[in-house]
């Protein structure tokens, strides 16, 4: 049976939801690390031997791409800029982790897996949703 559904045959609005999906749940990091302060990220990065100032990235992968992605402006460095802060977090956060499962077996990284892969597919998608830089058609 091959049932046809129009609103599930529309696989740009498909990546817009999920640009905006990740733009929204990175966005609240960010307005954490507003709110909070990027201290413990400068410890972390003091620790791997990186100058702490670099802690302010942080606000760039988590609130600046964000606000990028839901405006629709250049999505593609946007969605890399939010890769590239979710493979730092991963290493100096949480590289212990890489192997570990919850204590409901889920996998301890499943977050910070979903936010770099989104940020993958969406930066390697944008052309097919109708633009290489801009917000596309829906």
């Amino acid at each position: 049976m091959n049932a046809s559904f129009g609103a599930f045959q529309k696989p740009q609005a498909a990546l817009l939801l999920l640009r905006w999906t990740l733009a929204i749940l990175m966005l609240l990091h960010g307005i954490a690390k507003l709110s909070g302060g990027v201290e413990g990220i400068g410890g972390m990065l003091q620790g791997a031997g990186l100058p702490s100032f670099i802690a302010y990235g942080a606000y760039i992968g988590e609130v600046v791409a964000p606000l990028m992605l839901l405006a629709g402006l250049l999505v593609v460095p946007a969605a890399l800029v939010i890769a590239f802060n979710m493979v730092m977090a991963i290493v100096l956060a949480h590289s212990s982790h890489l192997f570990a499962l919850t204590d409901n077996g889920g996998w301890r990284l499943e977050l910070q897996a979903f936010f770099l892969v989104s940020a993958i597919v969406v930066a390697m998608t944008t052309r097919v949703a109708g633009a290489q830089w801009g917000p596309g058609r829906v």
